[in-house]
């Protein structure tokens, strides 16, 4: 296998040998990153009820929100509800991903297998986006059983096909975002129990603290600020005006400005836990 190695991967302590015939760039990365993601993937395979779990939180709120109690529910800008709350379904896809790649790369740290790619003339920055590729795939077939769903209940894109990619477009960022959170978790707790007792949290919690379902309007006064500057609100209300579909009125600059907000914090999301779940990574074990 090729490998793309830093400095202090690929020399060791100042003063030790350097790995001869060791490639180095991008396309040696690329090639590092696609080969932990494949296996990644044949693991997966043997497992492909996760999809489902991925799935089955959002499915679950469109089909009892959406579609059972649609006519207990008048959507906050009138329209269908179904509509209204497909896209709190889509962002609950994304923070469904959390779990189970916080879960998985926490097994693989007390699994010992941190050790074994130690051992290889690989980048260990290649093994955490090989593993987030992977699980970004995962999350992309979860969101197609949650939009072919949605589309049996009713809803329906209506500002036309760039405008509904760029919301799906938004939605695999969020996804991204997510799978990187998991990854900080795994580094922060690395114990299975726990994480596994506060990633649910994640995909119940924070939709309802947010637009997903309801306005933050018809919230307890305490709670509406929370509700109005949650980023998944912003994720919410971007995608309900990239698809042409009921948006909660009202909530100051995060409901005007979406997606300046969207972008703002899923930018430094990330860039913190990339950051620090790599600085981890490196030093586990040692």
């Amino acid at each position: 296998m090729t490998a793309t190695l830093t400095e202090t991967e690929r020399h060791g302590a100042p003063g030790s040998p350097t790995a001869p015939g060791v490639p180095t760039g991008p396309g040696a990365l690329l090639v590092e990153v696609l080969a932990v993601a494949g296996r990644r993937l044949r693991h997966l395979g043997r497992a492909p009820g996760r999809v489902l779990g991925v799935a089955l939180s959002p499915l679950v709120s469109m089909v009892m929100l959406g579609y059972l109690f649609r006519d207990a529910v008048t959507p906050p800008a009138g329209g269908e509800y179904t509509e209204y709350v497909f896209a709190g379904g889509a962002v609950q896809v994304a923070l469904a991903c959390v779990g189970p790649t916080a879960v998985s790369v926490a097994l693989d740290l007390r699994g010992g297998l941190v050790d074994r790619f130690r051992s290889l003339p690989i980048s260990r920055s290649a093994v955490l986006f090989g593993h987030t590729l992977a699980d970004l795939l995962v999350g992309f077939a979860g969101m197609a059983v949650v939009t072919g769903t949605g589309l049996l209940l009713g809803w329906r894109p209506r500002a036309g096909l760039l405008p509904a990619l760029a919301g799906f477009g938004l939605i695999a960022v969020l996804v991204y975002a997510m799978l990187w959170l998991g990854v900080l978790l795994a580094m922060t707790l690395r114990n299975v129990e726990t994480i596994s007792v506060v990633t649910p949290f994640i995909v119940v919690v924070l939709p309802f603290l947010s637009n997903a379902f309801l306005s933050p309007r018809s919230m307890p006064g305490p709670i509406r600020p929370l509700a109005e500057w949650n980023p998944v609100s912003a994720v919410i209300t971007a995608c309900r005006d990239l698809w042409g579909n009921p948006t909660a009125p009202g909530g100051g600059f995060p409901a005007e400005h979406p997606l300046a907000v969207a972008a703002v914090t899923l930018g430094a999301l990330f860039a913190v836990c990339v950051t620090v779940g790599l600085r981890r990574y490196r030093t586990a074990g040692s």
